[in-house]
Order: structure tokens, then C-alpha cells, then sequence
């Protein structure tokens, strides 16, 4: 009796571990910058029980930067990312839906997902210095990220300043001596 018990609760929570994703990060190849969003949270006895909204990002993916506009529906708030921060991704379906592998924070090596419904653009995004956002193609985005030695695909998160041409290396004005 106990073990047809233990059998049929195995199968009974067998498909939810396996449909349950991964927290490992390397589990997830693609990167993605956060750069705003909207959101409207719910709580439950003074707990957060979900939040749900929609945003822009970049999703790093091949060597290169697209935007995407996205919704979700999270058990937790999700956060923009700070400064060049990207979050592990993976698609769930393909230019469809990613899964986010997001830190808990305050808790090293913790980390939640969150599925973002997608809608990848033909452009890449990048904040103005005024703080708006503005776009620009892959391209002209990829030469960026070359320049400034930026890859978050591959552990380069914070991009480089270029060295100087030889002309700009040169002092416009004679030294005063």
C-alpha cells in the first residue's frame, strides 16, 4: 500500500519538476539589458503575489543586440538593469517567449524566472543622454559593441574605452613651457 502510495505521488509531481526551469545560469546562453518598464503588482496578505507589465530591452543573442518589447506576468517585481547589467536568458519559444533568470536579491547565487512574452525588433535600443531612448540599427550597434570590446554573451559586461588614433593622440595646441 505505501509503495503504490509513493509510486503515484512520484508520478503525480514528476511532470512539475520537469516542467520547472532551470536555475542554473549556465543553462542560459542568451543576455538581456532591462532598460524600463511598466508595472502593476499584486498583492496577498501584504505579500507580493504577482506583477504584471511590459517594457523595452536589448536581448543579446549570435554576437549582436535587438530590441524587444515585452509583457509578463512574474511571481516577483521585475527590475531594470543597472548601468551595462544584463540577466541570463533563454528562449522558451523561439522569438516568441524568453525565460529570464533573474537574482534574488540580497541572496548570493538565488536566483527566479520570469517569461517574457516578445516581440524582437529589426533595431537595437540604446539610452540618449537626456535619458529618453532612442534606436539605431544592428549594425551601427555591433560596431559600438566591437569598439568598446562589449560582449555580455560572452563575460565582456562592461564595455571599454577605445584606445586613440595616433591623430587624436596628438595635443591640438603646443605645450606652453
Amino acid at each position: 500500500m505505501r509503495l503504490s502510495l509513493s509510486l503515484s505521488l512520484c508520478l503525480l509531481f514528476t511532470p512539475i519538476v520537469l516542467s520547472a526551469a532551470s536555475r542554473n545560469p549556465a543553462d542560459y546562453p542568451l543576455r538581456i539589458h532591462i532598460f524600463g518598464h511598466s508595472q502593476t503588482t499584486f498583492y496577498h496578505a501584504r505579500s507580493v503575489d504577482e506583477s504584471k507589465g511590459e517594457g523595452r530591452a536589448n536581448l543579446f543573442e549570435s554576437g549582436e543586440a535587438r530590441g524587444v518589447d515585452f509583457n509578463y506576468a512574474c511571481s516577483d517585481k521585475l527590475k531594470s538593469s543597472f548601468g551595462y547589467e544584463t540577466y541570463p536568458a533563454k528562449w522558451k519559444k523561439p522569438g516568441r517567449e524568453l525565460i529570464v533568470l533573474l537574482p534574488v536579491f540580497g541572496k548570493s547565487n538565488a536566483y527566479w524566472t520570469c517569461n517574457l512574452e516578445t516581440d524582437v525588433k529589426g533595431f537595437a535600443y540604446y539610452g540618449a543622454r537626456n535619458g529618453g531612448m532612442n534606436s539605431e540599427p544592428v549594425e551601427s550597434f555591433k560596431t559600438w559593441m566591437v569598439k568598446h570590446d562589449y560582449d555580455p554573451e560572452h563575460g565582456k559586461d562592461v564595455p571599454t574605452k577605445p584606445e586613440p588614433s595616433p591623430a587624436e593622440a596628438q595635443p591640438s595646441a603646443p605645450s606652453q613651457q
